[in-house]
């Protein structure tokens, strides 16, 4: 019997007997269960691949041949027959692996490819690149799986791979029939009835590809022989394999909801309600008050939180699958047709559709409400996941308006007052954790709350959405250092409320505490608005570094990067003891 731990390299896959190979796949579905449990993450996508991958890595020789995975949450097999097993630990932890491919990680990863679609793209430049430089032995494959084909550049991908046969490009089709949810539009019905027998038509060999298949996902003699031709033929080939999510882990096989697509550590502690299950609540709400209400989402119902708007109002909810842009515009047209459609994605997503953002929408003045979760620092799920772009980016757009509630009273008034809006496209963003109890305002300004106050306060904290609470936290610990600090919330960070600039111009120092990139964070804009108006106030961005930030909790990496009580305390400090009190930017 060979053991898992006795798998260091994929060459210690070869000369494996058959019986062998199903002991080392049961071995892997049992390790997977055992630490996915433990440290939370993609668990039934890597359930239905362990064949699969094994398979792969028999018929071809990684890093010498490019092995691309698409979407990047099926790697964790690859990451265990490349070496990384006592990675698995801390696996989407401070120190532990990466729960996507990660080139800092392994030769054997080329691409970190989080976000869905990309991998036929990278494979058909890599191929390009291979002939060009006299390496045409060097094979790529790219494994499209848990809806990714859904997304157009993976047609745009076919469109050039199947006009070009001298491109040997093995694109292996992991068809388990779902995304977080089933697989939807004519694509999913196509691949069902290539799945039901030959009589079909083929997509595929219509653009000019070969196509191998149906083959048997988990059956890996089948697999290697299958594999064996594509590789041989040496042009552009889809070899299709018929998976199952959550294979040989009965709660994942029995979940209706998405095979334990992604599940959390195992605790026996309760968790809190989180700013998700408050838009859940408040978007069902929303819908039975206003029948002009449609909800938009890429794949991710449940996980965006339209799953009880879904079951109550089903025909006004559209799943587009992955295919951001596509929703963005589609929303559009939902508008010019006299709806309100709210787009609820992840945040790092929506910069997919930033075109469709600003033409399709802003352009045409069109009331589209972007409900945008996991905004900020999201933690486990590393660089890509991190919503710290969206923020930065979209206050270019013009006329869009951007909400950042504190609390969960915030967020169910600023979505409200979001899908009023009806002449303008408008953002509600959130980050992906447990909600706080409601922050109260001593007073509101303008569209600005006051959170605290104090007639002789010289410094101003700007507490952008959650990082409210710290704000105050930190006031607290700057009174006992005889620094009395008023801090507001601003509640919608772009365009600029008048208000705030009036409140800035009032102290002498200005510290905008916002969990997004620095570059076009609130404080360099605010600066900049101050500076117009000929206000000697000094303002200072406290944000995230313009950096790929790695993957770790959510409190570590504020912390880290001092967005947190101790760390706004510290800066407003230093501050205060420069000469002329410069402006700092972070």
């Amino acid at each position: 019997m060979t053991a898992l731990a006795d798998i260091h390299t994929p060459a210690d896959l070869a000369g494996l007997s058959a019986g062998q190979l199903s002991d080392l796949a049961a071995q892997v579905r049992t390790f997977l269960v055992d630490r996915v449990e433990t440290t939370g993450g993609h668990l039934g996508p890597n359930l239905g691949a362990v064949e699969l991958t094994i398979a792969l890595h028999r018929v071809f020789r990684s890093p010498h041949d490019a092995l691309l995975f698409d979407t990047g949450h099926q790697a964790y097999v690859h990451k265990l027959l490349t070496g990384r097993r006592d990675g698995f630990a801390a696996l989407r932890q401070s120190g532990g692996v990466s729960g996507y491919p990660s080139r800092t990680e392994s030769p054997h990863d080329l691409v970190e490819n989080s976000h869905a679609s990309t991998a036929l793209s990278y494979a058909d430049g890599l191929a390009k690149a291979f002939a060009l430089r006299g390496t045409a032995d060097r094979r790529v494959v790219a494994v499209v799986g848990d809806g990714a084909l859904t997304g157009g550049m993976c047609w745009e991908a076919l469109n050039n791979l199947g006009a070009a046969p001298d491109r040997p490009v093995v694109v292996v089709l992991n068809d388990n029939a779902r995304s977080y949810d089933p697989t939807v539009g004519a694509l999913a019905g196509h691949l069902r009835a290539l799945r039901t027998g030959p009589t079909a038509g083929n997509l595929f060999t219509d653009l000019g590809l070969d196509y191998l298949g149906p083959v048997d996902g988990h059956d890996v003699a089948a697999l290697e022989s299958a594999l064996i031709r594509a590789r041989d033929l040496h042009r552009p080939v889809v070899v299709h394999c018929v998976t199952e999510k959550g294979r040989g882990h009965p709660p994942a096989e029995t979940d209706e909801a998405d095979r334990q697509h992604t599940i959390g550590p195992r605790t026996t502690a309760p968790a809190g309600e989180s700013w998700t299950s408050v838009f859940a609540s408040t978007i069902e709400q929303l819908g039975a008050e206003r029948p002009d209400l449609v909800c938009l989402t890429a794949a991710m119902t449940q996980p965006t939180g339209l799953g009880r708007f879904a079951r109550r109002f089903p025909e006004r909810v559209f799943d587009v699958g992955i295919a951001e842009q596509h929703a963005v515009t589609s929303a559009a047209g939902l508008a010019m047709g006299g709806l309100h459609p709210v787009v609820a994605v992840y945040a790092t997503f929506l910069s997919r559709a930033f075109d469709q953002v600003l033409m399709d929408v802003a352009l045409h003045r069109l009331g589209v409400t972007f409900v945008l979760d996991r905004a900020g620092v999201t933690g486990p799920d590393g660089a890509s996941h991190h919503g710290m772009w969206d923020a930065s980016i979209l206050p270019v757009v013009p006329g869009l308006r951007i909400a950042a509630p504190r609390d969960p009273a915030r967020l169910v008034e600023l979505l409200r007052a979001a899908v009023a809006v009806r002449d303008a496209p408008t953002v509600v963003r959130y980050p992906k954790a447990s909600v706080g109890p409601d922050i109260p305002a001593v007073r509101r300004f303008g569209g600005c709350d006051v959170l605290r106050e104090h007639p002789d306060a010289r410094v101003l904290l700007v507490a952008v959405g959650p990082l409210a609470g710290v704000c105050l936290d930190a006031a607290e610990e700057l009174a006992t250092h005889d620094v009395p600090v008023t801090v507001v919330d601003p509640q919608w960070t772009a365009p600029l409320d008048p208000c705030l600039l009036k409140l800035s111009a009032a102290h002498h120092l200005v510290l905008a505490v916002e969990d997004t990139t620095v570059t076009g964070a609130l404080g360099g804009r605010l600066a900049q608005a101050l500076a117009a108006a000929g206000e000697p106030t000094r303002v200072a961005t406290f944000a995230l570094p313009g950096a790929f930030l790695p993957h770790a909790s959510r409190s570590e990496i504020l912390r880290a990067h001092g967005l947190d009580a101790a760390g706004i305390t510290t800066t407003v400090l230093k501050r205060l003891s420069r000469p002329n009190h410069p402006e700092v930017t972070r």
